[in-house]
């Protein structure tokens, strides 16, 4: 039986990722019948290389990831049955892309979203302990029926209508070629955001987007348990300590050997301690007053919550 291309569209999110955005199209263009690009106006070769490659391009300002992709689900003129989220820095392996092609047409006429799980490369190496793999995210799901929740960080796709979800075997890849320059600008750019869902959890700044009860992820609800009963109530620094040596020591990570130890030091401890120092500078500049913290937030890193 002859394959055709899946009843399916891709939105992207891309600033500056002329490095990767070829690898990712390229590896949907196999599957996909529309690849829509929402771009925060870059200024490299991105926009060119996209078009190139047949990608619909549209352009919108950025806030945050959530705001964005959901931007793009509403904008993009998606006339397909399914919808999937793509990074620019991700692709599809072969398997996957094949997976996609035989079964997606085979899915019951009851089930609203798709699970896959992703693999993550850091300078060349599977990262396979620390709790990496199998991360498992839902990353297709049916026209109006799914939506990203409108969170600062570790926003997730949410199933709108509790519909039933399956997932496939195979895997699609998460490995930024920029260096760790730009790795660290990145991180601290999510510390930020952390520090925004941290406090939030402490000193209710804003309404959740959604709450534990409703939340159906079942290893993204797992975590952010964790995070929100667990976590957050740590002392501030030891945590950081305690979830690397978690990750490191319990899930294994030592066995990613050297590369796996830059990775996991630096993503495990760094960044959370980073996040950390982040809370008690603003704390201690607030006293936990809320408008101060939200008048911060807007001068100093010209978020307005």
């Amino acid at each position: 039986m002859a394959l055709t291309v899946s009843n399916i569209s891709v939105i992207i999110l891309t600033y500056n990722e002329e490095i990767h955005i070829a690898r990712c199209i390229n590896s949907l263009k196999a599957i996909a019948k529309h690849v829509f690009i929402v771009d925060s106006f870059s200024t490299d070769k991105t926009i060119e290389i996209a078009e190139s490659l047949g990608a619909e391009i549209y352009h919108h300002q950025w806030k945050n990831y959530a705001d964005q992709f959901q931007w793009g689900c509403d904008n993009c003129p998606i006339d397909t049955d399914w919808i999937m989220r793509m990074d620019a820095d991700e692709y599809l392996e072969p398997d996957l892309q094949m997976e996609i092609l035989q079964n997606l047409v085979r899915v019951s006429d009851d089930v609203d979203g798709i699970y896959l799980k992703r693999k993550v490369f850091f300078y060349g190496k599977w990262l396979r302990h620390g709790g990496l793999y199998p991360l498992i995210l839902l990353r297709i799901w049916r026209k109006n029926k799914g939506r990203i929740e409108q969170r600062w960080m570790d926003e997730h796709i949410i199933i709108t209508n509790n519909g039933k979800t399956i997932q496939f075997e195979n895997d699609f890849i998460d490995e930024n070629l920029k260096g760790i320059t730009f790795w660290v600008n990145k991180h601290n750019s999510y510390a930020i955001r952390e520090t925004i869902d941290l406090l939030n959890n402490k000193y209710n700044l804003f309404e959740k987007d959604i709450c534990l009860k409703s939340f159906k992820d079942p290893q993204a609800k797992f975590k952010r348990i964790l995070k929100e009963n667990f976590y957050s109530k740590l002392p501030l620094g030891f945590r950081a300590i305690a979830f690397f040596l978690y990750r490191y020591i319990l899930l294994l990570g030592f066995l990613d050997g050297s590369k796996g130890f830059i990775f996991h030091l630096m993503q495990g401890l760094w960044y959370r301690l980073l996040v950390d120092v982040k809370i008690m500078e603003m704390e201690s500049k607030c006293n936990g007053d809320i408008n101060k913290i939200k008048l911060i937030l807007n001068n100093e890193y010209g978020i307005n919550l």
